[in-house]
């Protein structure tokens, strides 16, 4: 579809690869080719595969944005939320291979998605913004309130903890961790299975699931964005 994202179908999966080719970081063109592949997806595939480039999903919202002008920099977090709140509310079921690192918009995505797969060993995952002086967005503190263990929470959110493979499990980042040679095998065949869910059954217990906090999100989006600063050393 583009050079930072291929799109194809394999079997009833939609599989979105996002490689850049550095460090995968989301901006304009990233987040509308996101857009474009779902789009697609939502027409022929029965669940969603997004993954990373070898040893790094994704290192979050482009700096170069985010350091330039505040209108900017909150016109990408602002695209970044809407896309998380389709992938949110997804009528398929949307499934991460965590390649890598995953931080700060990188680790938001796993909060947003149905199931995630990570690889084991000696990876960053989570949320950093505190430690490089940009507060959270309520956006993702409410996505992380949603999806990790409550142990964590704190820690996890106002102490910018990151995360190796098996602690990213622990801490709810990931629902599993596998040896790197498993990675693609495993996620696709947990796609495929997931890929097998009855509309009838999945898409309006998903709304029931998600909509209060998508209702609250999308109503508070305008004030969460007014609030949000540039990162400071």
């Amino acid at each position: 579809m583009t050079d930072m994202l291929t799109y194809r179908l394999e079997g009833s999966v939609g599989v979105l690869l996002l490689d850049d080719g550095k460090a995968n970081v989301f901006n304009d063109a990233s987040i509308a080719a996101i857009h474009e592949a779902l789009d697609r997806a939502e027409q022929e595939a029965g669940s969603v595969v997004l993954a990373g480039r070898p040893g790094r999903f994704s290192g979050g919202f482009d700096l170069s944005v985010m350091g330039s002008d505040p209108a900017s920099m909150q016109a990408l977090v602002r695209s970044g939320a809407e896309l998380l709140l389709r992938i949110w509310e997804y009528p398929r079921p949307v499934i991460i291979a965590c390649t890598g690192h995953a931080v700060a918009a990188g680790a938001m995505f796993l909060l947003a998605a149905d199931y995630r797969i990570g690889i084991e060993g000696d990876w960053s995952i989570g949320l950093n913004e505190i430690g490089i002086g940009m507060p959270l967005p309520q956006f993702t503190v409410e996505l992380a309130r949603a999806r990790l263990d409550p142990r964590a929470f704190t820690r996890a959110t106002l102490h910018a903890e990151l995360y190796d493979g098996e602690g990213a499990v622990r801490a709810g980042y990931l629902d599993e961790a596998v040896p790197a040679d498993e990675l693609l095998d495993r996620v696709m065949a947990k796609a495929a299975e997931m890929a097998k869910f009855a509309p009838s059954g999945y898409l309006p217990s998903k709304h029931r699931a998600r909509r209060a906090l998508a209702d609250y999100v999308r109503a508070s989006l305008d004030d969460d964005m007014d609030a949000i600063t540039m990162p400071q050393a």
